[in-house]
This record gives C-alpha cells, sequence and structure tokens, in this order.
C-alpha cells in the first residue's frame, strides 16, 4: 500500500515519527529521485516511458542556487480534460541532498491536512518513498522530453 505509514527502517526505536526519522526519509527520497532522475539540469520537462506503464512525468517549476522545485505526476485523459494523479510537488535541497513533499493532490485524498505538521509530512513523504520505488521496480528513467520528440520524428 503506498500510503503504507511503517517507518523507512524496521525495528526503528518507538519514536520512528519524530523529526529526526522525517529528515531521515527526506535523505531516502533524495536517493531515489536521483535514481530515477540523475541530473535535474538536463531540462525544464521529464518523461519516463515503460512500455506497459503510464508515462511519468517531471517538470521542473523553479530553480535556484541550492534548491529546485518540481513536479511529478502521470497524467491521465478523462473526459477531455487532463487529470493530474498522483500530483506530487516536491523542494530539492541540492546541498543537504534531501527531498521534502511541499504539496500533495490525490483525486481520492483532495489536499493532504492534518493538525500535527510532523505527521502530515510524515505521511506525504512516506507515500513518495513508496511511490519513488514503485517507479524504480517499473523501471521508470527520466529522460528530457525534447530528447524522445527529436527520436520520435
Amino acid at each position: 500500500m503506498l500510503l503504507d505509514s511503517s517507518p523507512v527502517r524496521h525495528g526503528r526505536a518507538a519514536n520512528a515519527r519524530s523529526f529526526a526519522a522525517l529528515m531521515e526519509l527526506y535523505e531516502h527520497n533524495y536517493m531515489r529521485l536521483r535514481q530515477l532522475a540523475p541530473d535535474l539540469r538536463v531540462a525544464d520537462e521529464m518523461i519516463s516511458v515503460v512500455p506497459g506503464h503510464e508515462d511519468l512525468y517531471l517538470s521542473i517549476t523553479e530553480r535556484c542556487r541550492y534548491t529546485t522545485m518540481l513536479r511529478m505526476t502521470y497524467q491521465f485523459h478523462e473526459a477531455g480534460c487532463v487529470v493530474f494523479e498522483p500530483d506530487l510537488h516536491l523542494k530539492v535541497y541540492h546541498d543537504a541532498r534531501v527531498v521534502e513533499v511541499q504539496q500533495f493532490q490525490s483525486r481520492r485524498r483532495g489536499s493532504l491536512f492534518l493538525t500535527d505538521l510532523i505527521e502530515q509530512k510524515w505521511l506525504m513523504n512516506r507515500f513518495l518513498y513508496k511511490w519513488l520505488g514503485y517507479c524504480r521496480y517499473q523501471g521508470h528513467f527520466f529522460q528530457p522530453m525534447r530528447h524522445l520528440k527529436a527520436n520520435n520524428t
């Protein structure tokens, strides 16, 4: 289940949802994202196409010296509209080598909002951790969209 809330490592201390554990989750998400997209400077729009699976899209929304904001999603076409599901907005801290979910949208869950900030961050980032692992399992790897368009013509 993608929203599994168990800690990254099994058998951790009782306070697995502590701030320190959350920072460890951010580090794991950075490593997993780098496996899917090793160089975020290549292009502003990237796509991963794996036969038999949904195309995975990554768009850079902002670049700064030490951070990059990006959006990662699948795109579905329903009733003439494009639907993004799940729709994750991420902040990559290059100097600290961590990734944090800034926003999580899902038709099934809506916006994830809880009163406990650590709990909210834990659930969003745990989802990202599981989803990145699932994407790697499927064989996803991001390529610049301009590169794919040139090869398909």
